[in-house]
């Protein structure tokens, strides 16, 4: 590997915590449990729970092959050592593909929260921001990142505990409305698969595993502790929203957090809520860049992607090409289309992507603690898969199909 493709390891502990902790509380804890709870009913504590397990194995394995392959990457560097390259590429591709959508989604998301009437303005310069924050260096953006989702953890803790002190109005019965039948196994496995995404992003460390200061040790530690934060606190706000709203209230919110923090009667904390998931979703966005352009170097330097791509400024020791040629893609989907309800594939190449990280952590050997995280992680991403809509699942095999074909060619013609 040349002098000029190698990244410095400046993450620490801390730090690590941070990028995945903003990676995960991001723009999903405020969007994903109404439709969470409209698929799940009364039965949604148990939906969080599979999400949370899955989340976990899959995080695990992650973390397990990380400490193996301590690169820049992730799955596409896992896959490609334990499996094979073309495996190696179909998650590579998946990542990138998917995730650059969702960094279009998530600034678009930024934009509805800031300035509704000019969403697009607002997306674009978000963007902006964010290349240019992780252009200065990983270091300075895992701090930014820190200090970010710190804030809106605070504000979630106190919405939970004025819920929690709250007497209980008449209107916020959480049995109220509940469907007599129950959802049944298929609707706790839809809500499962929504409340998943609300997780993405505990493995962002993986792809940043060349950057961070021992990972054998840091990587799996900071993976923990900030899945165990993200799990308490999930399941802490979901039980405030139900308490305050009902299974029912919820289910039918457009902005459940600022509607409880209403039922509560503290209409002041609304502009706060605003602004919070403002910093949430600025604070995804910021993490999931990082781990795109990451991903993005590893496939240039195997000649997957274009090498140019693979550069790393000398000084910064960040590939500030990645990054540009990252941000320049999601400053023109901005541009052309709103992308908030049209990243179907991006869930199932994401889901995907996971099931090859824990297929490639079972080949690590037969450690029975790994190969039994690997193989319920593998078979949760496969239920989860099929319980999205049909349109989602056709459009992530014909995105994934698309780029392992003219993956193929390109390898046949290549001299």
């Amino acid at each position: 590997m040349s002098a000029s493709t190698v990244l410095a390891r400046r993450l620490g502990l801390l730090e690590s915590v941070g990028v995945g902790l903003a990676a995960m509380v991001g723009a999903g804890v405020f969007a994903a449990f109404p439709p969470a709870a409209a698929a799940s009913g009364s039965l949604l504590w148990l939906a969080l729970l599979l999400a949370a397990l899955v989340a976990w194995c899959n995080a695990f394995s992650s973390a397990r092959l990380a400490v193996h392959h301590p690169r820049s990457g992730g799955t596409y560097v896992y896959a490609g050592a334990q499996l094979g390259p073309l495996w190696g590429f179909l998650a590579g591709w998946g990542f990138v593909v998917g995730k650059t959508a969702s960094c279009a989604a998530m600034a678009w998301t930024v934009g509805a929260y800031a300035w509704p009437e000019h969403q697009r303005e607002v997306a674009l310069l978000a963007t902006v921001v964010v290349v240019a924050l992780d252009v200065v260096g990983v270091q300075r953006s895992a701090r930014v990142a820190l200090a970010g989702v710190l804030v809106v953890l605070a504000v979630l803790v106190a919405v939970v505990l004025a819920a929690a002190l709250t007497p209980l109005a008449a209107g916020g019965d959480p049995s109220a409305g509940d469907p007599a039948d129950g959802p049944g196994p298929l609707g706790v496995l839809g809500g499962a698969g929504l409340l998943f995404f609300a997780f993405a992003g505990y493995a962002r460390l993986a792809t940043l595993g060349e950057e961070v200061r021992d990972p054998g040790r840091t990587i799996p530690r900071a993976v923990a502790i900030a899945l165990l934060v993200t799990v308490a606190v999930y399941a802490a706000l979901a039980w405030a929203l139900v308490r305050t709203l009902g299974v029912d209230g919820l289910a039918g919110s457009t902005d459940a957090v600022a509607d409880a923090v209403r039922a509560l009667d503290l209409a002041a904390w609304v502009p706060v809520v605003r602004v919070v998931a403002v910093l949430a979703a600025a604070g995804a966005l910021l993490t999931v860049v990082l781990g795109i352009s990451r991903t993005t170097l590893a496939m240039a330097r195997n000649g997957d992607l274009p090498r140019a791509l693979a550069r790393v400024e000398p000084r910064r020791q960040v590939p500030v090409r990645a990054q540009l040629a990252v941000g320049a893609v999601v400053v023109v989907l901005v541009l052309l289309v709103d992308l908030r309800e049209a990243i179907g594939f991006s869930s199932f190449a994401i889901l995907v992507y996971y099931l090859l990280a824990n297929l490639s952590a079972w080949t690590l050997g037969p450690h029975p603690v790994t190969r039994v995280t690997a193989a319920v992680g593998a078979v949760g991403c496969v239920a989860l898969a099929v319980s999205l809509p049909w349109t989602s699942v056709l459009a992530g095999l014909l995105v994934l199909g698309v780029g392992v074909g003219v993956h193929l060619v390109r390898r046949r013609v290549a001299p």
